[in-house]
């Protein structure tokens, strides 16, 4: 897999008839399943503030973190129907109960709309000694089990943005060592104290680090250059 998407959507659960004509009378929540300044509470945030304005009433995100957003996204399955609760439910939502994590599936939630579609990356320290995503992917090569990389949780989409970005070059999940974390933000963090060799972030996540001059982005897993990270390498034409 040369591209991951992460798609998000609101998840709500909301009660029928009479009942919702003096909706909201009270705060709602925003359950996110990741850490605080990732893409998925960001955008989260952005709701956020856009419907306190348009209700009238405040509009809090939650980060409900752990079980590699099983924690998370379970809140959201178990909240109370009354159309106070929201969530971020992100693709990971489909990929848990494959993997015996959970029994919960996209079926679980009532979609409202999709939020977000983030794409994959790789990032590496600004003092990396990776100046281009060829001289990593040689270095794997070389020194399988050798680097470390981070991005979210254990068998997450950045995870899977790892493995596929292995597999297309003929190497087992195993050449690279996976570090969970609670999300991107956190993963940054563990990137730029050394704890950690690159991120498989998506750029947007690590557009604040990058700017500071404390990130660089190495390539996107898109499958040509455009839009916003046209300038950027494609990891498939490295």
């Amino acid at each position: 897999m040369k591209r991951t998407l992460m798609s998000c959507a609101v998840a709500s659960l909301l009660v029928s008839g009479s009942a919702l004509a003096a909706w909201p009378e009270k705060p709602i929540q925003i359950i996110v399943p990741w850490g605080a300044g990732g893409n998925t509470d960001t955008v989260a945030r952005l709701v956020a503030e856009g419907l306190q304005k348009e209700l009238k009433v405040n509009v809090n995100v939650v980060n409900r973190t752990g079980g590699a957003g099983v924690v998370g996204h379970d809140a959201i399955a178990k909240a109370k129907a009354d159309g106070y609760t929201l969530g971020i439910a992100t693709v990971e939502i489909t990929m848990m109960h494959h993997q015996g994590m959970t029994a919960l599936t996209y079926q679980n939630y009532t979609p409202i709309t999709r939020l977000a579609v983030n794409l994959g990356g790789v990032q590496v320290a600004a003092n990396s000694q990776f100046e281009n995503i060829v001289q990593m992917t040689d270095y794997i090569k070389a020194n399988p089990g050798k680097l470390k990389a981070s991005g979210s949780g254990l068998n997450s989409g950045w995870h899977l943005n790892l493995i596929g970005m292995l597999d297309s070059m003929g190497l087992p999940p195993s050449a690279v060592t996976w570090v969970p974390s609670e999300g991107s933000s956190s993963a940054l963090m563990e990137l730029v104290s050394g704890g950690i060799d690159f991120t498989t972030s998506s750029p947007g996540e690590a557009k604040s680090m990058v700017d500071a001059k404390m990130v660089r982005n190495l390539a996107t897993m898109a499958e040509k250059s455009a839009g916003l990270y046209k300038d950027l390498p494609v990891f498939q034409q490295g």
